[in-house]
């Protein structure tokens, strides 16, 4: 049998707000091997029985089942669509129908936005965090002719919206955060059937969110302006084809809402007494509530976000009450997380609940505040005193594992309590479990790094006055975090605000959003030494749109921040010295542990740092002119990639073959980046070996070395060092922190010492993802699940796992975008049994590493090869047994 059993657009199932036409993809099933498709057509309606079809293509003869374009259709704003797909292949067979993927349109230009952005707030209030309320009555005389009805909304803060005493969708901290002045997004809610006949009433809660409020280490206000805002527009489409828009204007009324202060950082006041019932239903009376003013902000720079919004993602229960040796009352959830916590509770009018959330205990297993620097993490709830009260925050959310309840009205019952998990909304591809259990938390501690952090932005932590979009860890953490979640449309946006924020240079800011420069503040590191264009850093400009085109095979990565990426190897080339960059500010191998006592900066120099990623960038932004058959510029970046090559060989390794620099990084960089001459790669390979055994075994490496450590020893024959990196279990160590106790990644690695005490108070995350970039390690290597750059997306899977580090089994599945590619290999004596998945419509190269014989190759006609054995196989289900050398 055949069929398409999931249909996606813009790799999601649906999109609710799309401006430009998306890319349709499907996954097939197929009873049979080695299934390719042959033909394809696609319908498109606005209705989902399909009677009305708006587009009945052809039958395309084509393989592609993904990324295809729709160029056919002329969408019309604020619709609903429904796409479908059938397909034949190479047995002759032809699917059914596939289910509907299902798209809503937003504003499509901008002269088609008739409402204004409006606002309860004056300038006295810039330095106010509270919130308002917005409410506008309307009258519907015609609701049983609604056809449908979709609301567009945004604002300049956060916003929550309801409609006749209803929020609006299950979203959190919308429009998150972007660089406002040329990006701003907005959300799209079909409301079809939440309107009635006569008066119905739309409201909004607005905070001030990142736009406004207190934001960096600096601590610095109104970044972006001083008021916060809401833009709202509601259309509704009836039967007759006729419209009727209800849009934000200085019709409207406001009002303080009943909550007091909300800050990202320091939490949020909420006094239940204050709150007005009925506000947002009709027939409420408006007496004492205020006009609104217009607020100016561009409307071109408004667009539809139609997936990867925050919500709630999971709630997790406590696991322990805790009374410290301090006398604190401490709740644990046993899972460091980001969001708040829900809680139920009763009590007189004017009684209190008061949280403070943190990560850690110390040393004596008392509270431990002092990491999150200013960061006060704290919410609190005056009881309206009217039963039973359920309550959890609005604007803001918090890093944690622990809760120490300062104030609670009654007997305290954990029942009462949940923490509610929020991050984006990212579909997770990665599975990974194996015999050792301690890896198995490793992978479960880097997944929840990712939770922690993709709240709208890559953030570096989720818990202390910083929370920014540091490039460096986004660029680092890339393609661990697309193996684990489908990141395409997460980091889409993220690089969208890259590249407005980049200098007219090509710079690109250490943050992004850039709430940096002209802000550092106190910090005289960044104030002196500036806040753009570090090397590693930087260099996100070019990685990640990379990665993306590597993992989902979608040339509009490329085209979308082409631009970007060509500026930031400009900036490069404008401040070399024959081909030598460094330039002002340079992190190097950050918080590297051979760096010097006191220091945050790795041993490693930073012209070899800068000069080898300025030759890896170049390399992958040639290859990105090729896939984009832009051949000119393919030609002069290859060109000029050898250059930097020829010229880090000349200034970085003597003619006898030895690399200057002592230092595990600089091996690594030149072995994982191919910058070592070829008659010097064994030598270099040997050092870093040497290097590792200086320290028994063990890295020192810092936020450039350490995602490459594991693959530059693979890479070079010595995957038994790897595996036994991976597995060192005391300090430095990946295991440390899982024998620590660790539920995510640290920032440090020794974040809390072997005897209890800490790495430092000023800078010291417990949720840091940077060192969980060792997971691309598992997947690509030890599962062996690597993508091929020629056919990218994983139309072509090269299945090469490596067995090894003393385990029995391992199973891993990759969710690609054609379907689950399957790896599962059990190791026995000498014997490995291997299990492969290769979806339909793509093909693999299997590679037995170190296979001396094959016992069973179920109809796979293996080959002998330098590696062990090898074979191309297309779709199917394969088990292999062979043995190892």
């Amino acid at each position: 049998m055949l069929a398409v059993i999931r249909l996606t657009v813009n790799q999601e199932s649906a999109l609710h707000g799309v401006q430009e036409l998306p890319v349709l993809g499907w996954e097939i099933e197929s009873h049979n091997r080695n299934v390719r498709q042959t033909a394809y057509r696609i319908q498109i309606s606005q209705d989902q029985n399909f009677d009305n079809i708006l587009l009945r293509g052809e039958w395309q003869e084509s393989e592609c089942s993904n990324n295809v374009s729709l160029t056919e259709l002329m969408l019309t704003s604020s619709q609903h669509y429904f796409i479908r797909v059938q397909i034949r292949d190479n047995y002759g067979e032809t699917s059914a129908w596939s289910s509907p993927a299902e798209m809503i349109s937003g504003v499509l230009y901008s002269h088609e936005w008739l409402a204004d952005f409006i606002t309860a707030e004056t300038s006295a209030d810039k330095d106010n965090s509270g919130a308002t309320l917005l409410r506008k009555p309307f009258v519907l005389n015609r609701a049983e002719d609604i056809q449908s009805a979709f609301i567009h909304v945004s604002a300049l803060g956060l916003y929550e919206l309801h409609l006749n005493g209803h929020k609006v969708g299950e979203d959190a901290l919308t429009p998150g955060w972007t660089s406002y002045h040329h990006h701003l997004l907005y959300q799209t809610y079909d409301v079809t059937g939440h309107l009635e006949k006569g008066e119905n009433v739309i409201g909004a809660i607005v905070g001030a969110g990142w736009y406004k409020g207190d934001m960096g280490f600096s601590r610095h206000r109104n970044y972006y302006g001083e008021r916060s805002a809401l833009i709202s527009q509601l259309v509704i489409n009836y039967n007759d084809g006729s419209h009727e828009i209800v849009v934000s204007d200085e019709s409207w009324k406001g009002q303080d809402s009943a909550i007091l202060f909300s800050e990202i950082y320091d939490g949020e006041t909420y006094d239940a007494r204050r709150e007005i019932p009925g506000w947002c239903v009709k027939g409420f009376a408006e007496k004492g509530w205020r006009p609104v003013s217009l607020a100016m902000h561009e409307k071109s720079t408004l667009v539809a976000q139609g997936s990867n919004r925050v919500r709630k993602m999971g709630e997790i229960k406590p696991v322990a009450l805790l009374t410290t040796p301090q006398g604190d009352t401490v709740i644990d959830f046993g899972q460091n997380l980001s969001g708040w916590v829900e809680f139920t509770v009763s009590g007189k009018a004017g009684d209190k609940v008061v949280l403070r959330h943190f990560e850690v205990l110390d040393a004596e297993g008392n509270v431990y505040l002092d990491n999150l620097r200013s960061a006060r993490q704290r919410t609190e709830y005056v009881l309206k005193g009217k039963g039973a009260e359920t309550w959890h925050p609005h604007f803001t959310w918090q890093g944690f594992r622990f809760v120490k309840v300062e104030e609670y009205p009654a007997q305290l019952d954990l029942n009462n309590f949940t923490a509610i998990v929020l991050h984006s909304d990212m579909e997770q591809t990665g599975s990974f479990a194996c015999s050792n259990p301690d890896l198995n938390q490793l992978h479960h501690n880097i997944l929840w790094g990712l939770k922690g952090n993709f709240v709208d932005v890559p953030t570096d932590c989720p818990q202390r006055d910083e929370r920014l979009g540091w490039t460096g860890d986004a660029q680092i953490f890339c393609r661990t975090a697309s193996y684990l979640m489908q990141t395409r449309n997460f980091f889409a946006k993220w690089l969208t605000d890259l590249r407005y924020d980049q200098t007219a240079e090509g710079g690109v800011p250490h943050v992004i959003p850039d709430i940096l420069t002209g802000y550092c503040g106190q910090d005289r590191l960044l104030s002196e030494g500036g806040t753009h264009s570090a090397s590693a850093w930087a260099d996100a400009a070019v990685i990640n749109p990379w990665t993306m085109y590597l993992m989902y095979g979608d040339t509009n990565v490329l085209e979308n921040q082409y631009a970007s990426m060509k500026g930031w190897i400009d900036f490069m080339t404008a401040h070399a010295e024959n081909y030598i960059w460094h330039y002002k500010l340079q992190f190097g191998d950050w918080v590297a542990l051979d760096a010097k006592e006191g220091s945050y900066f790795g041993a490693t120099p930073n012209d070899l740092t800068c000069t080898a990623y300025y030759a890896y960038s170049t390399q992958l932004f040639a290859k990105a002119a090729k896939a984009l058959n832009r051949t000119e510029d393919y030609q002069h970046y290859t060109a000029l990639h050898q250059a930097i090559v020829r010229r880090f060989q000349e200034e970085f390794f003597t003619p006898s073959g030895r690399l200057a620099a002592r230092t595990q990084t600089a091996h690594i960089l030149a072995l994982y980046f191919n910058l070592v001459p070829d008659e010097f790669r064994q030598r270099t390979t040997d050092t870093l070996v040497e290097l590792l055994n200086e320290h028994d075994g063990h890295l020192v490496t810092g936020f450039v070395g350490t995602p490459y450590f594991c693959h530059a020893l693979s890479q070079n024959g010595r995957t038994k060092e790897a595996w036994n990196l991976l597995l060192k279990e005391d300090f430095p160590s990946w295991l440390y922190q899982v024998k620590a106790g660790a539920t995510t990644v640290w920032e440090h690695w020794d974040g809390i010492k072997p005897d209890g005490s800490m790495w430092s108070a000023d800078m010291n995350s417990f949720n840091h993802y940077a060192y969980g970039a060792v997971g691309e390690w598992l997947y690509r290597v030890a599962a062996g699940i690597e993508a091929d750059e020629e056919q990218p997306g994983f139309k072509h899977v090269i299945i090469k796992p490596q067995t090894g580090g003393g385990l029995s089994w391992l199973d891993t599945r990759y969710q690609s975008i054609y379907g689950a590619i399957g790896v599962r290999w059990e190791v026995s004596g000498h014997t490995v049994f291997l299990n492969v998945t290769v979806p339909a419509n793509t093909s693999a190269t299997v590679v037995l590493t170190d296979g001396q014989s094959v016992q069973e190759a179920d109809g796979i006609d293996f080959v002998r090869c330098a590696q062990g054995y090898t074979a191309e196989v297309g779709s199917g289900e394969y088990r292999v047994e062979y043995r190892l050398v």
